[in-house]
């Protein structure tokens, strides 16, 4: 599922080069992020066919990528996921509900704040008011500053200075990974 406000225009592309062969969803509003609690992409959760998650949102490669300086993901998420699809409620990647719960709660009390704004922000980008959704970006992003969609879809209307934009936000993090790796601990 793409997260972008860009819509069919700026995913396709994407599931064009991939040669996709399944069914792709775009959410322009970014929902998705908002109700699972996604800070950046790309990210999975587990949904059984009760519709209960049972682990929450990681990075979810299914092998080790680097992009540049940028390590993300390993080869272990992938072997938990099959580990899971073979034995169902058995598997030992699985957390308690106890742990779920922990999991999801926000990080940051300001998220839902964070969020209203970004969302508005997305809906005067597309109604031509630029700069007060310029306004609304920078509150969500100061609100919520580890939220990596609200500076990747902010960036993604500005594609000459995104790449400069990413370096630096990538530079101010120090010792703090990009991407939180996943924790697959068995039970």
């Amino acid at each position: 599922m793409a997260q972008d406000s860009g819509g069919l225009e700026a995913a396709e592309p994407f599931y064009a080069r991939a040669k996709a062969e399944f069914t792709c969803l775009i959410d322009v509003e970014h929902r998705i992020t908002a109700l699972y609690g996604m800070i950046n992409v790309p990210s999975a959760v587990w949904i059984d066919e009760k519709g209960q998650m049972l682990r929450p949102p990681e990075v979810a490669y299914s092998e080790q990528k680097i992009f540049g300086s940028i390590v993300a993901g390993d080869d272990d998420y992938v072997l938990a996921l099959r580990d899971w699809v073979a034995k169902g409620a058995e598997s030992e990647y699985l957390l308690p509900a106890a742990e779920m719960a922990r999991k999801m709660q926000a990080e940051n009390d300001q998220r839902p704040r964070a969020d209203a704004h970004f969302r508005l922000a997305v809906w005067l980008h597309r109604n031509g008011a630029s700069a007060a959704a310029a306004r609304h970006w920078q509150q969500a992003q100061e609100l919520d500053p580890e939220n990596w969609n609200y500076h990747r879809q902010q960036w993604s209307f500005d594609p000459e200075t995104s790449s400069a934009k990413f370096r630096a936000k990538y530079r101010s993090l120090g010792d703090r990974p990009y991407y939180r790796p996943a924790e697959l601990k068995k039970k």
